[in-house]
């Protein structure tokens, strides 16, 4: 991706456009595009960006180098694309199930925990394809006028300008609640240099409650409003490429694919509603699958079942690594033990480094039982 990017060339809107009844329309067609609620935001990320800047100091980002690669374009919308004076976001929910369900998984330490956002169809592609539908809407509708859409495509601080649209605030977990909805959403922007109305910032509603940070399997909320990604199960199971920390591996338990621990005990989820897409619905079983079902899976296999799936995009061998840390953790199996041992010749030091500290929880297990 290109340190800038320009927007499609066009000259100065007309002046006689009622920007605030077009902010009004582009709100109803975004819900009849599937989304559930559009909101209008400024570019000034000046808090944003402090909070940012002082996070990758401290290296709190990990090996999610790609953080700091674009220097202040993250925080500042014009210069990522010349042109920009608003930012259109949008919020589309997709939770698959009842929490209770989820709950029951995470609890299930034979079964496979995978991030509620990763059970159906790759959210990406989704969502880019409804947001372009509602950029060409609007330039059909205003003409000479320009859009860019992103869905974590480019450096875009994605939850602090949903929050100046109005669409929730960010919570101590660092997610974004609404407080109709819960936080059990995606969220996608289109950049544009139409001067439309912003919509007024929402108001922090998490009040003295820290459920989030107590309910953190690994501790990685540090303090209210920071997430220290080094610690995180999502970042652990998602972005690091390498061996996972032998000191955060019990911690991770049965998660294979992220974590929503902080959403599931999230007193503002009481309000969520079930997603209406059918492209968020769970895939492949992954929503109640075993963990022993899934290391069987040959690479063709994991290629095979993730086609379209955002899992795919972390590889069979991180997968196998995740799942060789979850068997470390499941009680005691002679299953378990098989499965591991037929891991053990596998081609990658990393995957037979955690096959081999499985083995070593499975048979300290054993022993104590």
């Amino acid at each position: 991706m290109a340190d800038v990017i320009e927007l499609p060339t066009s000259s100065n809107p007309p002046p006689q456009v009622d920007y605030a009844s077009l902010a009004r329309r582009i709100k109803t067609w975004g819900c009849e595009l599937g989304f559930q609620k559009v909101g209008i935001a400024d570019t000034d990320l000046a808090l944003a960006e402090r909070r940012l800047t002082t996070w990758l100091q401290e290296g709190r980002h990990g090996e999610m180098d790609y953080m700091a690669r674009h220097g202040l374009r993250r925080s500042r919308p014009a210069q990522l694309i010349p042109g920009t004076v608003r930012v259109i976001s949008a919020r589309m929910d997709y939770l698959p199930e009842p929490q209770g369900r989820s709950e029951a998984v995470v609890s299930d330490l034979a079964g496979a925990f995978v991030s509620r956002y990763a059970l159906g169809r790759d959210y990406h592609k989704v969502l880019r394809r409804r947001l372009q539908r509602l950029a060409a809407r609007i330039r059909e509708e205003i003409g000479d006028s320009a859009q860019r859409v992103f869905v974590d495509s480019a450096p875009v601080l994605e939850k602090p300008l949903a929050e100046k649209a109005g669409l929730g605030w960010i919570g101590k977990h660092t997610n974004l609640i609404d407080t109709r909805a819960g936080s059990w959403f995606f969220l996608g922007e289109i950049y544009t240099d139409l001067p439309l109305p912003p919509d007024t910032l929402a108001r922090d509603h998490c009040g003295t409650c820290r459920a989030c940070m107590d309910a953190c399997p690994t501790g990685a909320i540090t303090a209210p409003y920071v997430l220290d990604a080094r610690l995180c199960v999502s970042y652990l199971t998602i972005e690091l490429d390498g061996a996972i920390p032998h000191e955060l591996r019990p911690l991770i338990g049965n998660r294979i694919y992220g974590c929503d621990d902080c959403q599931l005990v999230c007193p503002w989820n009481r309000f969520a509603r079930l997603g209406a897409e059918p492209d968020f619905a769970p895939r492949q079983g992954l929503d109640r699958a075993g963990l022993l079902a899934l290391f069987s899976w040959s690479e063709a296999e994991f290629l095979a079942r993730t086609q379209g799936s955002a899992i795919r995009r972390i590889g069979y061998v991180a997968w196998l690594r995740n799942l060789a840390v979850a068997l470390g953790n499941a009680p005691f199996s002679p299953a378990v033990v098989a499965a591991l041992e037929g891991r053990m010749t596998h081609p990658s030091p990393l995957v037979r480094e955690h096959v081999g500290w499985a083995l070593g929880r499975q048979i300290r297990s054993k022993c104590s039982r």
